[in-house]
């Protein structure tokens, strides 16, 4: 039996947003969805060594620094304001970004479980909002949280102990839910129980600890722990 945690902390990019979704607004700045992965990789990249440098840049600001590089590298004739322009209406895809097919019902029924949902996202909680309008799971996400507030990227302890904070919870009545083993190693080392959500049934990284649920999908983690005892406040 598993003990139902009092609050989920989700991650948001690629954990609950289909990267591919991405695919036309990468199109249409003339790019395509062969860039869309390396381009994630790259911000992550960027936006960890600025943390570890003592920095907090915006998600959108790397997000637009990195796509102008992949455009100017494709691109034939444009000039320079051209080529921001395109990297900006690059990144407002984003707020039309989709959730995975298992995401809205699988935080319906965590919520139905009586476990409090909240997003923590390295991306703006804009992002997270505009992911889940008009959708039924509108209601049950209790807050976007953003580590723009928090002055530190996930993994830092710093971002997931703004979680905390927020949520007045101690470390262990928590759960860090994300698809990206270093978000979840980064959780466990602050005293957050994790979830992995493995889709595509990959390999966890040896050098980082078990996390303490392997999920398929969300629905998949409300089914876990929906069989586990209910949470004491």
């Amino acid at each position: 039996m598993i003990d139902r945690p009092l609050v989920a902390f989700l991650d948001v990019n690629e954990t609950l947003s289909d990267l591919d979704s991405l695919t036309p607004a990468f199109e249409a700045a003339g790019l395509n969805a062969a860039d869309v992965y390396p381009w994630y990789l790259a911000v992550l990249r960027d936006g960890f060594a600025a943390t570890v440098l003592g920095d907090c840049p915006r998600f959108a600001d790397l997000g637009a620094q990195v796509a102008a590089a992949r455009i100017r590298a494709v691109a034939e004739g444009l000039s320079d304001d051209e080529i921001a322009t395109a990297a900006a209406d690059l990144m407002s895809g984003f707020l039309r970004a989709q959730p995975h097919p298992d995401v809205v019902s699988g935080l319906v029924a965590l919520a139905d479980a009586g476990v409090r949902v909240v997003t923590l996202s390295n991306g703006s909680a804009a992002v997270a909002r505009a992911l889940f309008e008009s959708t039924a799971a509108a209601t049950v996400v209790e807050e976007y949280l953003s580590v723009d507030d928090a002055g530190a990227w996930k993994p830092s302890p710093v971002a997931y102990r703004h979680g905390l904070g927020w949520a007045g919870i101690d470390a262990a009545d928590g759960l860090m839910v994300a698809v990206h083993p270093w978000d979840l190693e980064g959780a466990r080392r602050v005293g957050l129980r994790t979830a992995w959500i493995n889709r595509h049934g990959a390999v966890y990284p040896a050098g980082f600890t078990t996390p303490d649920i392997e999920a398929t999908s969300f629905d998949d983690l409300a089914r876990i722990l929906t069989d586990g005892p209910t949470p004491q406040v």
